[in-house]
């Protein structure tokens, strides 16, 4: 994660900058919990690793950065099967293995897929930005379970 984690930061920076986004030690820290992780977490476990570093935060301000840094395309909201958001800072293309049971998500690689493409024309003269795939299953730990 190490490895990723400083892109992902000047990344960040670099963005800020550009959008001219106060550069807040808040901002920089609610970044750095999303950037250091592939766990794709909640706004909720956000907030509790935030806190830590930032004991007076209110998850009120947690959310409203996270609003901030989505709407600026820092981030990507994931939303699994209708449950609760969870939050991806990896902005490469890539798509997701959900576990059915425990929700847990991992990152497939983008070109770990056969291009995915429409048979049809979308309806409406829908405009298509980009494939997100969901292969939903059972992640090892689960699975272990059942046997």
């Amino acid at each position: 994660m190490r490895d990723t984690l400083a892109p992902r930061m000047q990344n960040f920076r670099d963005r800020c900058v550009e959008l001219g986004m106060p550069l807040t030690h808040q901002r920089l820290v609610i970044y750095e919990a999303l950037a250091s992780t592939d766990e794709h977490p909640t706004p909720e476990a956000v907030f509790e690793r935030v806190r830590k570093k930032i004991p007076s935060i209110s998850l009120a301000t947690v959310y409203k950065n996270i609003r901030s840094f989505a709407d600026a395309g820092l981030l990507r909201e994931v939303s699994l099967l209708h449950e609760s958001l969870r939050l991806d800072a990896n902005l490469a293309d890539h798509h997701h293995l959900v576990c059915e049971r425990c929700k847990s998500v991992t990152d497939l690689p983008h070109d770990a897929l056969a291009p995915v493409r429409m048979k049809i024309n979308p309806p409406d003269r829908f405009q298509v930005h980009r494939f997100n795939v969901e292969v939903l299953g059972l992640c090892a730990r689960c699975a272990a379970t059942d046997s």
